[in-house]
């Protein structure tokens, strides 16, 4: 049964929410989910799991089915989400926390302190994951999540939905910046007396669930025969459990994106305000998270405009999260061309047809844990995909919740040698370069690198992922001759 009582009634407004004719620019809502898939939406094809809320923002808006992240790692990732510049030339190679403490540099200009600047309220609710704090300065915290904290307020989507209630209502003559950023659906952990976290993969992950619940969400339970298995992971028991835990977390999310969304509605603001909703990265199973594989970073991105035209409108031009800063900016009336950014505005094509010109993305991944070293850059386009795994001497790294997941344990328990639709070898072991076919081979098994009848295509590729890594100052550029 799902519980939504107090939906169409939030706190008691504390001002009018008018909004002054002094500044008409839209509100921008930024939802950032923790490891959320594409293929764990509703929207994006699954039939299995309940994201009514999720669904319904893309009905109101745009849907884009070519959206990428350029880092399959939480801090990167969110490094470029909020600056447009690739990680690996705003120093966050890896993550933020603990023993990690990768930082961008201190002259990085983050989307929040531009904001700021061009007279927008700014305020953050859950998780941040990036440093320093005058790079990524917000004028509010409504409520600072932890990393790995299985108390953050990150875990209680509602409650983070209540807690910007009254920022919402604040000042109406001011447009405001949100920046609301979940837990879910990230893997749970305990905590061991040094802080680190600890993932037991002798069962199940929680995905963040626990007996009770949490404040006025609605628990969607689910079978493990009940749910879609991706093709990257093994359909088995192990998998299956697990992966009905993840969409009781990813329903969980949909529900504080519902009360977000109804509280918009309620203050007046909905209309005025241009909500974006993605993932930092892919789902948190190996094969995914931390890889640049298509389930790593081809990711849900919807935008609901400001006075929506096109209502479920579809767009297949190919962005990726280097494009958001320069975008919202623009929303926002700032000039982008006076900014330094890796990307581009797609404000103008949101709702376009048949868009020419965005045909290609480009990512870069260095690292993810400190000793997780495997720096890889993708060149994606329509067709083709080229991975560079630049340390492809080096077995191939895990994160430890991916490792100590009960869906990896559980092969290794059992002397598995297929993960998926890949040998356990070729997952582990790979070579410098990858080259698929996304049309014919969708799960990228089969590379193309060797074949002598890709050659033109493959050093054509060559050519432009080394011109944008030279264009991006990319440190790892000196790889192509020195390694």
């Amino acid at each position: 049964m799902i519980l939504l009582q107090g939906l169409a009634k939030g706190p008691e407004r504390l001002q009018d929410d008018s909004r002054s004719p002094v500044d008409q620019r839209p509100n921008i809502v930024l939802i950032v989910a923790d490891d959320h898939g594409r293929e764990a939406v509703g929207c994006y094809g699954n039939t299995a799991i309940r994201t009514p809320h999720i669904d319904q923002l893309a009905a109101d808006g745009v849907r884009f089915s070519n959206a990428f992240c350029t880092a399959a790692s939480c801090s990167p990732s969110r490094s470029v989400v909020l600056t447009g510049i690739h990680n690996h030339a705003n120093g966050m190679y890896g993550l933020e926390h603990q023993i990690h403490h990768f930082r961008s540099f201190d002259t990085v200009h983050a989307l929040p302190v531009r904001l700021e600047q061009a007279g927008y309220r700014t305020a953050r609710i859950g998780k941040l994951h990036v440093a320093p704090e005058s790079v990524y300065r917000f004028q509010r915290v409504l409520g600072a999540g932890k990393v790995n904290d299985p108390a953050s307020i990150g875990r209680s989507p509602v409650e983070m939905a209540r807690g910007c209630y009254e920022f919402m209502t604040e000042e109406p003559a001011k447009p405001f910046f949100l920046y609301f950023a979940t837990d879910d659906p990230h893997r749970s952990n305990t905590i061991a007396p040094d802080g680190s976290p600890i993932f037991d993969g002798t069962k199940p992950n929680l995905f963040g669930n626990r007996p009770g619940g949490y404040p006025q969400v609605g628990d969607h339970f689910y079978q493990p025969r009940e749910v879609s298995v991706p093709a990257y992971l093994p359909d088995n028991r192990a998998s299956r459990m697990e992966l009905a835990q993840y969409y009781e977390a990813i329903s969980r999310l949909d529900q504080g994106v519902g009360r977000l969304v109804e509280y918009l509605k309620e203050t007046g603001q909905y209309d005025n305000t241009l909500i974006v909703y993605l993932s930092d990265n892919g789902a948190p199973f190996p094969g995914a998270k931390t890889n640049l594989y298509e389930p790593g970073m081809r990711l849900p991105c919807i935008v609901k405009l400001p006075g929506q035209h096109k209502r479920g409108f579809v767009q297949e031009a190919m962005i990726s999260w280097v494009d958001l800063m320069p975008t919202l900016l623009d929303f926002a009336g700032v000039d982008v061309n006076t900014i330094t950014t890796h990307g581009r505005s797609f404000r103008s094509i949101v709702e376009q047809a048949s868009v020419t010109g965005w045909d290609d993305v480009y990512a870069s991944h260095s690292l993810h844990e400190v000793t997780m070293y495997y720096p890889m850059r993708v060149l994606r386009e329509r067709r083709y995909k080229l991975i560079f795994n630049i340390a492809h001497e080096l077995t191939y790294p895990m994160a430890l919740d991916l490792y100590q997941s009960f869906t990896w344990q559980n092969g290794l328990k059992k002397g598995e040698i297929r993960y998926g639709k890949r040998t356990v070898a070729a997952y582990l072991h790979r070579p410098r370069f990858e080259l698929y076919d996304i049309l014919a081979d969708p799960d990228e098994v089969r590379n193309l690198a060797t074949d002598p009848k890709y050659r033109e295509v493959l050093t054509r590729m060559q050519a432009k992922l080394k011109q944008f890594q030279k264009q991006t100052q990319d440190p790892w550029v000196s790889k192509w001759e020195f390694e």
